[in-house]
């Protein structure tokens, strides 16, 4: 009588229950708590104002797009093109997108009193939005946005060459478009997020990321979403490095360097943020000393190819009256403003002043979020959720070691960059002898606001303490993730509710 054994290969032990949650509790922890929560809050947000959003309704979103298509096929420099009014640079875009431009430009302008919805016809806007591609081409303006230079509409051009060879109607191809940017977006920022995974200070960082205005710009076509997305970074990684004194990883120097070449690129006026790579001590990047030069090159490059641009873009400034109204087509002359600043400085700080006084609160407002050129500014509550949010942060951040003449030159640069933010705009927007410095917005300031508040906490040692003198992070991290939650609810609650009633 014969017997047969049986063999039986070994079972692997598949994690369940407790096991299986704390191992995703642990991955989570060392990508990082915030960095994890910012991906999915900024996707699930960012995923619904790229949907919610009528077509070209977010800032300049038209003239942004113009620039992106223009990029996706190969265009790289301003291009003039005829207009009666004046001087202006523009592109081509296909007939059918043209199209639905028109028409979204004429609905967002011409609104009706609530409580009737801004959107005159969802029924109109699908219409246009099925229709394919056309070869037939109409020339499009967008000045202001020929200025910037093709490194942040990579996003978008991908998006939009991606599109193309899929043969994607008009509709699928501007939420593609957009879908890109803020893919961009939450890439970037989570890298930033993630080296800042072992230090309380990631959840300002966090709540800064996801501000309101912030996540709508990362879910619509602009060059601010992948400026934005690189400053937070920038900030993340000068953080670390200046403030806490830690030592940056291989791909976060590498990141941090190269961002001195790409940020300036994106939008000039950030170019000081860019510079401060050469304030890091070398030791930071995990260099030895001989190589102290490496970021001066680096800063060095990105300063060059900055002027290069500016000198490049800068005849594009004679067409920026024509985004004015017609009396004021041809009133704004920067070189007649140059000259008023150099020869009477106390009347332009004056005019400073006026501004100051009466716009601030349209500034701080817009910081929060004013919602795309339907203007609609996310409600109060958002604001305070936003406002409870920063002060925790805040509260329980670490004490920062950055020596004070290093904090200074971060906060020297700070300045001057809020400096060129308003004599970009008095000197490229504001007519002549205007009152005020005109077209300033709260969201410029965002890209500021990280290396501001660490600035601040240098010099201010003051924190949040629990009544054991030990503090735990629990507590306050939900606290910050549950206000920003409530923040974006409330903003994408009020879009609705304003834009399709």
């Amino acid at each position: 009588m014969s017997s047969t054994t049986a063999v039986t290969e070994p079972v692997e032990d598949v994690p369940t229950g407790p096991k299986k949650t704390q191992r995703i509790t642990s991955g989570v922890a060392r990508v990082g708590v915030a960095a994890v929560a910012f991906a999915i809050l900024a996707t699930v947000f960012g995923g619904i104002f790229a949907v919610a959003t009528p077509p070209f309704w977010g800032h300049d979103e038209i003239t942004q797009f113009g620039r992106a298509y223009q990029v996706a096929h190969g265009g790289i420099l301003p291009l003039k093109i005829k207009d009666d009014r004046g001087v202006a640079y523009g592109g081509t875009v296909p007939q059918t997108i043209d199209s639905v431009m028109g028409y979204a430009m004429r609905d967002y302008v011409n609104n009706p009193q609530e409580p009737a919805p801004m959107v005159a016809s969802e029924k109109h806007y699908d219409q246009l939005l099925d229709k394919p591609l056309t070869e037939n081409h109409h020339v499009v303006w967008f000045t202001n946005t020929a200025a910037y230079s093709p490194v942040p509409y990579i996003p978008a051009a991908i998006g939009i060459r991606v599109a193309t060879v899929l043969n994607l109607d008009v509709g699928n191809l501007l939420l593609l478009t957009r879908l890109a940017g803020l893919v961009a977006y939450v890439g970037v920022v989570f890298f930033g997020l993630r080296a800042l995974r072992d230090s309380r200070v990631q959840w300002l960082a966090f709540t800064v990321a996801l501000l309101p205005i912030a996540v709508f710009q990362a879910g619509t076509i602009t060059a601010d979403t992948l400026t934005n997305a690189l400053a937070i970074m920038v900030s993340a990684l000068l953080v670390k490095a200046l403030f806490l004194g830690k030592d940056l990883s291989r791909p976060e120097s590498a990141a941090l360097l190269a961002s001195a070449i790409v940020l300036p690129l994106c939008k000039p006026t950030y170019v000081l943020l860019a510079m401060l790579v050469v304030v890091v001590p070398i030791a930071r990047y995990g260099l030895p000393a001989r190589f102290r030069l490496v970021p001066w090159a680096f800063a060095g490059v990105g300063g060059v190819l900055f002027l290069i641009w500016t000198k490049i873009s800068s005849p594009t400034t004679a067409g920026m009256g024509l985004m004015r109204k017609p009396s004021q087509w041809h009133s704004v002359v920067p070189g007649d403003q140059l000259r008023g600043i150099l020869t009477n400085p106390i009347g332009f700080i004056d005019v400073f002043g006026d501004s100051v006084m009466r716009r601030d609160q349209e500034w701080f407002t817009e910081f929060f979020g004013e919602l795309g050129f339907a203007y609609i500014n996310v409600p109060a509550t958002s604001i305070v959720a936003c406002l409870l949010a920063l002060a925790i942060a805040v509260g329980t951040a670490e004490q920062m070691v950055a020596t004070h003449r290093r904090t200074a030159i971060v906060a020297v640069v700070i300045a001057a960059t809020v400096a060129m933010i308003y004599v970009t705009l008095y000197l490229s927007f504001s007519p002549v002898d205007f009152y005020i410095i005109d077209g300033v917005q709260g969201r410029y300031f965002v890209p500021l606001a990280i290396l501001f508040f660490a600035a601040l906490l240098r010099w201010m040692p003051l924190r949040l303490q629990a009544p054991t003198g030990q503090l735990n992070m629990r507590g306050p991290a939900i606290a910050i993730v549950v206000a920003t939650l409530i923040s974006l609810l409330c903003a994408v609650w009020k879009y609705n509710v304003v834009v399709y009633g």
